[in-house]
């Protein structure tokens, strides 16, 4: 099974790295030629279109920014429906729009594919130990299919048909971002009502707040870089999608709508490409204090592979 993968940024690049660790032979692309280098230095193939991809491999992966990107892969010039899709798959790990989705997917099998969705969850380092859980959703035998690839990058997590991933990675990140904010609300008050802030984490962990947030993004905030590896940027375009599905189903987002402004004002203070956890200091900088701590806290981005 030779395997095409489009979008090489910190999350796709560290998952495509994983395919071939698996031992599949490789054919990537990016709008960006250098993203490549270090794919093609293990010995992946540069191939120069989404098209281009998709006709020298059997199961096409996409992991893109969000739907516009995904939509122009497809659509595109260059794009998938512009050659052959007759027997081919094509796997999307990208946070977008349910409905534009099933849209290109439905294009998609009408020309003979078989589509699968499998956005993921967890950071980067994630990415980089090859155990991202995944949101799957399409046929059972579309996906059978493709588990091999799926495998080769994380835990492959059953949802149902094509689209419930992508509906499962939007409430599990709104819950994500919702539970980031109150963080930093809550870290700020503690410290000023006099609790040490390392105290808080310590005591915090295992109990009812406790979240993968707080367990794993909480040192960053400690080391003061916020985790740049998940950038503002990200986290805008998804409560976006995220309040688009919540006025689809008719479903009342006050929280979420509170989360999404503060993030906005994250952005709007320190840049679209500052880390997620930027939204806790805009908290700390109205307190006029800092959650500093200490330490020699892990980086995520500098994790290493399970086989390393």
């Amino acid at each position: 099974m030779i395997v095409g993968f489009i979008g090489l940024g910190t999350m796709g690049r560290n998952a495509a790295l994983n395919v071939r660790r698996a031992g599949f032979e490789l054919v990537v692309h990016d709008i960006r030629p250098e993203a490549g280098a270090a794919l093609l230095s293990k010995g992946a193939q540069w191939a120069a279109s989404p098209a281009e991809v998709l006709d020298r491999c059997d199961v096409a992966v996409t992991m893109v920014f969000g739907p516009k990107e995904v939509e122009q892969v497809v659509r595109g010039p260059g794009g998938f429906l512009s050659t052959g899709c007759a027997g081919k798959y094509w796997v999307d790990m990208t946070t977008s729009s349910p409905f534009l989705m099933r849209e290109l997917a439905a294009e998609f099998r009408a020309k003979g594919g078989g589509p699968v969705d499998a956005p993921v969850t967890g950071s980067v380092d994630a990415a980089i130990r090859g155990d991202m859980p995944m949101f799957v959703g399409g046929t059972d035998a579309d996906v059978e299919h493709v588990r091999p690839v799926i495998e080769a990058m994380g835990q492959l997590r059953r949802v149902g048909g094509y689209g419930n991933g992508y509906v499962a990675k939007l409430v599990n990140n709104q819950l994500w971002k919702v539970h980031a904010a109150a963080i930093g609300e809550a870290m700020v008050c503690a410290k000023l009502a006099g609790l040490d802030p390392l105290t808080w984490w310590n005591v915090m962990k295992g109990g009812a707040a406790d979240s993968f947030v707080l367990s794993h993004d909480v040192p960053s905030i400690f080391a003061g870089h916020y985790d740049p590896s998940f950038p503002i940027a990200l986290c805008l375009k998804d409560l976006s999608l995220i309040q688009e599905l919540m006025e689809h189903t008719g479903t009342r987002g006050d929280l979420t709508r509170a989360t999404h402004e503060r993030f906005k004002l994250a952005g709007e203070r320190y840049g679209l490409g500052a880390g997620e956890m930027t939204v806790c200091k805009v908290v700390e900088d109205d307190a006029g204090i800092d959650l500093r701590v200490p330490g020699d806290w892990e980086k995520p981005w500098e994790a290493r592979h399970k086989a390393d």
